[in-house]
């Protein structure tokens, strides 16, 4: 999938890398400072899921040369951010005293693997980028380390592990609309003449 460069598409899914990474690590720092019930940070954490569906789009427009994994990407990614945002959608319950459904069975399981969906995702987009070397390794090293970091930070309950991942998420997602843009501007070798 490719959209045309200075689209207003194009646009929204270059900023939904740097905006929904922003609005977790923003969520983090409330969920870390006020608890893992907080409301504020759980509404953060459900529009940077929202959005990190359209981050999940700009990521496969960047593994085109690797379709079957860009399809992974894909699939895993949009499912991982509906199990971001339905987590956000408990932890509100749950701080209004509801029923916390992370725990329960039955048809409240399937919150699980939408959630873990979501690193994987990012551990196969990583992994791809890095196959593809039109990034810098520690730009795609880094998504691919804080996508396995991601899950632990928050089954273990550990906010400031969480919020330092987020930043590495940050960091590297934004990135890449820059790293790239500047290797595509970059001059291309002009192979030698054979006599």
């Amino acid at each position: 999938m490719d959209t045309l460069p200075g689209t207003p598409v194009d646009r929204i899914l270059t900023a939904s890398l740097a905006v929904s990474s922003a609005l977790t690590l923003l969520s983090s720092l409330l969920y870390a400072v006020n608890g893992w019930e907080d409301g504020a940070a759980a509404v953060l954490q459900i529009v940077g899921g929202v959005l990190g569906a359209l981050a999940v789009v700009r990521l496969v427009t960047y593994l085109r040369d690797l379709p079957w994994l860009s399809a992974a990407v894909l699939v895993l990614g949009l499912a991982g951010a509906c199990g971001v945002v339905a987590y956000g959608i408990n932890t509100i319950a749950v701080g209004l005293g509801g029923l916390d459904l992370i725990d329960k069975s039955g048809a409240a399981a399937v919150l699980k693997p939408l959630g873990l969906f979501w690193p994987l995702a990012l551990l196969l987009a990583g992994i791809g980028l890095l196959r593809g070397r039109r990034v810098p390794s520690g730009v795609a090293l880094g998504i691919a380390v804080a996508a396995v970091a991601f899950p632990v930070t928050r089954i273990a309950n550990l906010a400031w592990p969480a919020v330092a991942v987020d930043v590495v998420l940050l960091a590297c997602l934004a990135a890449l609309p820059v790293v790239l843009r500047d290797a595509e501007q970059a001059p291309h070798p002009v192979p030698a003449a054979t006599p």
